[in-house]
């Protein structure tokens, strides 16, 4: 039974557009949860992060069986350390600084919840970015255009700190806020959606 409603728990206005991008029918609703976990496990901290968000919405369409949650949560890691969002622009640029010239992961753990509240699917994506050695001027000047302020690590990739940026090794969509590959899929496979509708299966 193919579900009709998708439901994005997420205020992120780039998550929004990676899933409009690829023409899925879906609605906005932000859970407004604080991130929460073991800061000492990465992949864990973003996996119960997402998981909270996602439960918090589901708890609200107890009784509608058609609705499906997606949350995700995204997270920048350099030598084990959690880089979220910045707290100020000094914070900016210390992360910038510590991730100049070096490869680091991004992480973005998803997983689809069914109301009340039953985890259906979680995966946790990774990509490797590698930045070019920033000046203390490039820092400086990013920080001040103010893009840094809302992103994890303190880039955008998809705007001016593509400039940071040398090489991406895996989804790049996942370095934005959604690996789009990986989430398509699991709506395929839970049949909560089809992405091409009018087409059908055939055997080779």
């Amino acid at each position: 039974m193919w579900s009709t409603r998708l439901i994005l728990a997420s205020a992120s206005p780039r998550r929004v557009e990676l899933l409009r991008g690829v023409g899925l029918a879906f609605e906005v609703m932000p859970s407004g949860v604080d991130e929460t976990g073991p800061r000492d496990d990465p992949p864990g901290f973003a996996l119960s992060a997402a998981k909270l968000k996602g439960s918090a919405i589901a708890a609200r369409f107890t009784g509608h069986h058609d609705a499906a949650i997606l949350s995700a949560d995204t997270i920048v890691v350099l030598d084990g350390e959690i880089y979220e969002k910045p707290s100020d622009a000094a914070d900016a640029e210390r992360m910038l600084s510590r991730l100049s010239g070096r490869t680091h992961e991004v992480l973005t753990a998803f997983c689809f919840v069914k109301p009340p509240g039953t985890v259906v699917h979680e995966d946790v994506v990774r990509t490797e970015v590698t930045f070019k050695k920033l000046t203390p001027r490039e820092i400086r000047g990013y920080v001040k255009t103010g893009e840094p302020m809302d992103k994890a690590g303190a880039y955008a990739a998809q705007g001016i700190g593509m400039c940071l940026i040398e090489s991406v090794n895996g989804s790049y969509s996942n370095v934005v806020g959604l690996p789009v590959c990986e989430v398509v899929a699991a709506i395929e496979k839970l049949q909560i959606a089809r992405l091409f509708p009018g087409e059908r299966e055939t055997t080779p």
